[in-house]
């Protein structure tokens, strides 16, 4: 039983992190098409960079689902538990290192981000073998998994002035 879930979320690391890594430019190839901007980095902004392990995350979520839904118990508190893990994870390692070298470097950012793809499906894989754990905490679990969903889409068009929605090339925020 744990065996098909486990293979499903490691092949969804290397599935979230390619769809991920295509986020970072759909915006730019769309032609900058508005819509487009909910699921992909419009700057490069950690928020921005935040987003491309969520929907592409969700996405492989929908498709894991109908090949696992029998043999997984917490199927949306895992993706949701991952869903969190995976920007919290890049977020304390890119503050860190950035912190800690006063610089950002291209391959310890993908490195971070891979990484923290990797943590939130063994995140998600830890509670998909579970035992069934309470309705209460399954409805929780959707609101929190619906609920950033909702913060990612309107951050796009209204971002904060917090220095995490600054884009570091233009200074912008959100949309340029």
């Amino acid at each position: 039983m744990k065996r098909p879930i486990r293979k499903w979320e490691l092949i969804g690391i290397a599935v979230i992190a390619c769809l991920g890594a295509l986020m970072h430019f759909a915006f730019e190839w769309s032609g900058e098409l508005r819509p487009i901007a909910v699921f992909a980095a419009v700057n490069e902004s950690v928020f921005e960079h935040l987003k491309m392990t969520y929907w592409p995350a969700l996405f492989y979520a929908a498709v894991e689902y109908k090949f696992i839904r029998e043999s997984a118990k917490n199927f949306i508190i895992g993706k949701t538990a991952g869903l969190y893990v995976m920007p919290a994870a890049i977020m304390a390692l890119f503050y860190a290192y950035t912190t800690i070298t006063g610089s950002e470097n291209l391959i310890a950012d993908i490195a971070i981000f891979v990484g923290a793809v990797a943590l939130g499906q063994l995140a998600s894989y830890n509670i998909l073998i579970r035992e069934r754990l309470s309705p209460s905490l399954h409805r929780a679990a959707l609101a929190g998994l619906i609920s950033l969903g909702v913060i990612y889409a309107v951050f796009t068009f209204y971002p904060p002035r917090l220095p995490i929605f600054m884009g570091p090339v233009t200074g912008s925020y959100g949309i340029p």
